[in-house]
């Protein structure tokens, strides 16, 4: 009996791993998130079990403890289990708590890593998210998830570069955040909607001006919101190369 947790990565079907792939097109059940691209579901055998378990923030969402008594239901019968996750499975993908309830269950879990977003967005973008010149210290945020008080702002705004996932709702505080702690209101920011994908958008700005440029441009999910110097950095040619290769160029 094994269930695979498979990192789907974050948004260009292209960029599932080959181990990933094959993985998936052997499924008998897929247990799939909210973005994953329609491509890769199409990949699993045409007669495999579809079962869709995402969470849409404006919407209805499946809680995570249905979705693990899925994976048991049928992990226990000794099918062919595939749970693809959008980015990488441990990184604020919930894979954890997924792997552990399965184990309890005695049902074996092999992971397959994928691209988290919160790296390949920037670099889709042409922004190196390290630099060993500029930026050393890396933080990466699911700011969806906690408030404002239970971020340790102090030393984050300490970090050279810091990245949100899942902060489009709350881009506001989450500079007002970093600014409060003494981040200057000059510091380069972006913004990076639907990355990687032929859909990808692109927001360039400073600390202070980045939340009302994202309304004024009507930005919203699903973002990452990258600060640090790194963001000066960028080469435009990157997100072009990006999109010449998922284009078939």
């Amino acid at each position: 009996m094994t269930v695979w947790l498979v990192g789907a990565g974050p948004g260009d079907p292209g960029l599932i791993t080959v181990k990933g792939l094959e993985v998936l097109r052997r499924a008998d059940v897929l247990l799939y998130d909210r973005l994953i691209a329609p491509e890769l579901i199409e990949e699993a055998p045409a007669g495999a079990l579809r079962i869709y378990v995402g969470k849409d923030p404006d919407g209805p969402a499946m809680r995570q403890g249905r979705i693990n008594e899925l994976l048991v239901e049928h992990g226990a019968t000794g099918r062919t289990v595939v749970r693809l996750k959008g980015g990488d499975p441990f990184v604020f993908g919930q894979g954890g708590e997924e792997v552990a309830v399965l184990g309890e269950a005695g049902i074996d879990v092999q992971v397959i890593p994928g691209i988290t977003s919160a790296l390949a967005v920037p670099a889709a973008a042409g922004i190196p998210v390290s630099h060993r010149e500029h930026a050393s210290t890396i933080a990466i945020v699911a700011a969806h998830r906690v408030g404002d008080k239970d971020l340790e702002w102090e030393a984050l705004a300490t970090l050279d570069t810091v990245i949100f996932l899942m902060g489009a709702a709350r881009i506001r505080s989450l500079c007002d955040g970093l600014m409060r702690a003494g981040r200057p209101a000059e510091t380069p920011a972006a913004a990076v909607r639907w990355g990687t994908t032929d859909r990808q958008e692109e927001l360039f700005s400073t600390l202070g001006e980045l939340p009302g440029a994202f309304e004024s441009r009507g930005f919203g999910a699903p973002s990452i919101i990258v600060v640090g110097e790194v963001v000066d950095l960028r080469h435009p040619m990157a997100h072009q190369a990006m999109a010449e290769i998922a284009g078939g160029a």
